[in-house]
């Protein structure tokens, strides 16, 4: 598939591989759990007018690879059809806002998610 999240104790990283990361024009997105609002699985449909900044979109065959701004806010999408995708809304990233990504286990990866988070949380205290 070309896509996975590797859980660390601060953060998540997404790798691409193969082609993906050709496409994206980026190999690894390191997310710190402390920016993460909200983890959940749904379907996603890009804007039209979504600006590709750097990336790929072949929007008839719904294939999104890389950065995108619309509305004045980031977007990171890897995915090809039409899901059930993971999705992370962020707040306090550096540059994105969404991050939306097509994994092999998407609801066992975002349960991962909200677990390191809490992980996370509970450290801080």
């Amino acid at each position: 598939m070309g896509r996975m999240v590797e859980l660390g104790e601060d953060k998540a990283i997404v790798r691409l591989t193969g082609l993906t990361w050709f496409f994206a024009i980026k190999m690894k997105l390191e997310v710190p759990y402390e920016t993460i609002s909200q983890v959940y699985v749904d379907t996603f449909e890009a804007p039209r007018i979504m600006l590709r900044m750097p990336g790929t979109s072949v929007s008839f065959l719904n294939i999104y690879e890389g950065s995108f701004k619309y509305r004045d806010e980031w977007f990171f999408l890897s995915f090809s059809g039409n899901g059930p995708f993971l999705i992370l809304e962020l707040n306090g990233h550096p540059k994105y806002r969404f991050i939306v990504l097509q994994v092999v286990n998407p609801t066992g990866t975002a349960a991962e998610i909200r677990k390191q988070i809490r992980l996370n949380e509970e450290d801080d205290l």
